[in-house]
């Protein structure tokens, strides 16, 4: 520690506000300690109040909730710059957690910075990496025979370096974290989009790359602009077949992908309280909504770019907590619980009405989860769009709805249509979120009830979510619809083929058209035909949300880092095609970046998935050369309309994308992507800014950024630069060249100059603009933030 605590001072980073957080070195009445694996910790809410209350006086206007959390974490809160949308705040995050796809590159970059141990309690969570194909039990065996090296890797690097290991079939990453690490008021990072999740909980948790959690177990500030706030205000109460689901896709329908892209959104209003109260004309339980309901609604954010998304403390919260082991945190958020709701009379950037008591079940699809329609009238949507009716399987769980009462309410459908005689029509998927689900809704009699409907229970791990699903029952090409409880339905996604129609919705929905086999049928109003030949309804879903007789923990599938690590060793095998230790990224050599060549000009919506595909790919996320094999091969080529064909402007041939790229490369040719809005949306994945990196790309040129791709791609000495006019990408041929002039003058504010050479002979000069600031600037001159790093050493 105290090793540690001199190479982050040589930093220069350390500035009095805190010591690292195994010291915990403050005088609380009563230390609680952050989780029941980390005694050694404690929960410091003097510290979150003592900067709150210096932040409020600065500004002197009440705060948001999240702005609270947010800047209670400040790691200069007398002299930080605060301005919503346009400052960047230092932060001193509380924790880390990592998934094992990106957690093998956060691990690999962290042993690249010689550092001891890590700053923060940190975790590592084998989630991604079992691929579904037979059913859980079978699944898992094999997973842990092909993935061993990776497992070993990641088992031993989290003993070497101090970091908790969650074995494979453990369960999903947030579903972990709310059963064992979020708590109202902390701000956790983690490698994954879906990070949010937490909010659920009371808790600020941010998806974010690799490199920032490498930051943040370093014990250095961590930079985020200063997010906006929308507040979401709830009035109302749920009834019938809605469900939380349905008010985050609801929102996703009003903002699209794109529009919660640098805010927090911050769910308020007396339809919180309304969803989870108990009484007659309330179907939800007050206790546990968080996991079931905010939990959902905070999870599935990320598909409206926003950063993060929280609702405030309740005794809801304070329940949850109490039957997961953490009373002691309960008690102590309850001393503290106006640091953990918003200040009355705050003011939001941008304030969306839901009324639940008129929202509907809705369904969002097919190729984005922002397309939004009623149920009621999917199917003549579908009819007129010519979208296959046909329900070919239906999946329910992933770290979106995979709780004990989702679970709980599926399976009353499914006994609902057991006793009439039928089963699923369409094939049926269920994926516990945990090994504690798992095991509570196996003794609780659910999983039979699910199997016995047709269902077939998968691993507790992401699976076909992410791609992680060995399909058999169509043809890639062959059209198709599936409807899923998931959070995300870009094309391809889920079973590699890009003709498969994916729809996300709640469980309970899933549930249904699986029975019925249609996306034709409305369950509100629609009747079902049984064995007999009666016709009746669904009744609407029901289920407790906390089990009568508690979670049943199941397997102990946790690693403790030991106590003494000296003689831990951490081998990566030169010849291995899943590990690769990396090397450090050339230095930017202090000139314009001339004569880019155009590498490809991207049509449409390009999202991390159409970057850095996972599926298959998943095997080699530790593993830069390799990986970098898929980089862009789903992006579509505005020049022919095709995916993973360009034109290699040295040879005149086509080619794969990364097949050019190498061969531009080794040919001393750097390169430019030139792409359209929202470029990056989706996973968090930092492989999508490393492959470009890694190939000899220096330039990434498009109308508008996703805030985490963006981020990712400046941490890995990238140029990411966005049109001042946005119609300048018409300016731009897919053979063309681009300069970047103005970089030695390279400074926060000020654009820079793009000189765009045609083949014909002619040139437009178009303004470039970007978001740096000085440090990220510096990034750029060391040529990448891991070399800074290394530079301040």
């Amino acid at each position: 520690e105290d090793a540690m605590l001199k190479i982050i001072t040589r930093l220069g980073y350390l500035k009095g506000a805190r010591r690292l957080h195994v010291s915990a070195a403050f005088n609380a009445k009563a230390k609680v300690a952050m989780s029941r694996f980390e005694p050694g910790t404690s929960i410091s809410y003097e510290k979150l109040h003592e900067n709150i209350d210096i932040v409020r006086k600065r500004l002197n206007r009440p705060l948001t909730l999240s702005e609270k959390i947010v800047y209670g974490h400040l790691d200069d809160p007398v002299g930080q710059d605060i301005a919503r949308g346009r400052t960047y705040l230092r932060l001193r995050p509380d924790r880390v957690a990592m998934q094992d796809a990106t957690a093998q590159m956060a691990m690999l970059q962290f042993i690249s910075s010689g550092l001891p141990k890590v700053a923060v309690p940190s975790t590592i969570h084998c989630d991604h990496l079992i691929e579904a194909q037979i059913g859980g039990v079978e699944d898992l065996k094999r997973a842990k025979e092909v993935n061993q090296e990776v497992y070993n890797f990641l088992a031993t690097a989290g003993a070497k370096y101090g970091v908790g290991f969650w074995k494979p079939g453990s369960g999903i990453i947030h579903q972990i974290i709310l059963e064992n690490y979020a708590y109202p008021g902390v701000l956790l990072i983690g490698t994954d989009s879906h990070t949010p999740n937490g909010g659920g909980l009371g808790s600020i948790c941010i998806g974010v790359g690799g490199a920032d959690a490498v930051d943040v177990m370093a014990g250095i500030p961590w930079e985020l602009k200063c997010p906006n706030v929308i507040g979401v205000k709830l009035t109302g109460s749920l009834s019938g077949w809605t469900s939380p689901k349905d008010v985050i896709l609801k929102v996703a329908g009003i903002l699209t992908v794109k529009g919660g892209t640098g805010a927090i959104v911050e769910y308020h209003g007396p339809g919180v309280d309304s969803i989870s109260c108990t009484g007659e004309a309330k179907r939800y339980d007050f206790s546990h909504l968080l996991v079931a309901g905010m939990a959902t609604i905070c999870n599935m954010g990320a598909e409206i770019g926003a950063t993060t998304s929280v609702f405030p403390y309740n005794h809801r919260m304070k329940t949850y907590l109490n039957k997961t082991g953490r009373a002691d945190i309960a008690a102590l958020a309850d001393e503290h619980k106006d640091d953990l709701v918003p200040d009355k009379g705050c003011k939001y950037d941008h304030v969306i009405e839901i009324n639940l008591s008129e929202l509907k079940p809705h369904i969002n699809g097919p190729f984005t989860p922002d397309l939004a329609h009623p149920v009621s009238e999917i199917g003549a949507v579908a009819e007129k769009n010519g979208w296959p009716l046909e329900v070919k399987v239906g999946l329910i769980g992933s770290c979106t709805n995979s709780s004990y009462e989702d679970m709980g309410r599926a399976a009353s459908l499914a006994k609902q249509a057991l006793d009439k005689g039928l089963k699923c029509k369409a094939a049926f998927t269920v994926t516990p979120g945990s090994e504690q689900i798992r095991a509570t809704i196996e003794r609780d009699g659910f999983s039979k009830i699910l199997r016995d409907v047709g269902g077939v229970v998968l691993a507790n791990a992401c699976g076909p979510c992410i791609g992680q699903w060995d399909r058999k029952d169509v043809k890639m090409g062959e059209k198709n619809t599936i409807v899923t409880s998931y959070n995300r339905n870009f094309t391809s996604r889920n079973d590699a083929n890009p003709a498969t129609h994916a729809f996300v919705t709640s469980p309970e929905i899933v549930t249904a058209l699986a029975i019925a086999g249609t996306l034709k049928f409305d369950p509100e109003t629609d009747y079902l035909t049984a064995a007999n030949g009666e016709k009746f309804k669904l009744e609407p879903p029901n289920g407790d949300e906390l089990p009568a007789r508690d979670f049943d923990p199941g397997q102990d599938t946790y690693q403790h880092p030991p106590a003494e690590s000296g003689s831990v060793m951490v081998d990566v095998s030169p010849t291995s095609t899943r590990l690769q230790l990396l090397e450090p990224f050339d230095k930017w050599n202090g000139k314009d970046l001339e004569d880019l060549q155009v590498l490809i000009k991207v049509k449409g919506k390009c999202t991390t998935d159409h970057i850095s595909a996972a599926g298959p790919w998943l095997k080699f996320r530790g593993h830069l050369d390799n990986i970098s094999n898929n980089m862009l091969i789903g992006a579509i080529n505005i020049e022919n309309d095709a995916v993973n064909k360009i034109k290699n402007r040295l040879t005149g041939e086509y080619g794969g994308v990364p097949d050019v790229a190498r061969h531009y490369k080794a040919n001393g040719l750097s390169w430019v992507v030139v792409g359209d809005d929202n470029y990056g949306e989706g996973s968090s994945r930092e492989h999508a800014a490393l492959e470009p990196r890694h190939l000899g790309g220096r330039v990434i040129l498009v109308k508008s950024f996703a805030r985490i791709h963006e981020t990712n791609l400046k941490k890995q000495g990238m140029l990411p630069l966005t049109f001042a006019d946005p119609t300048d990408y018409d300016k731009i041929r897919p053979d063309d060249k681009l300069s970047i002039m103005g970089l030695a003058t390279f400074a926060p504010g000020k654009p820079l100059k793009g000189v765009v050479k045609h083949g014909d002979g002619s040139q437009d000069i178009i303004t470039l603009n970007h978001t740096f600031n000085e440090n990220q600037v510096e990034w750029f001159h060391a040529g990448s933030a891991l070399n800074r790093m290394k530079e301040l050493q």
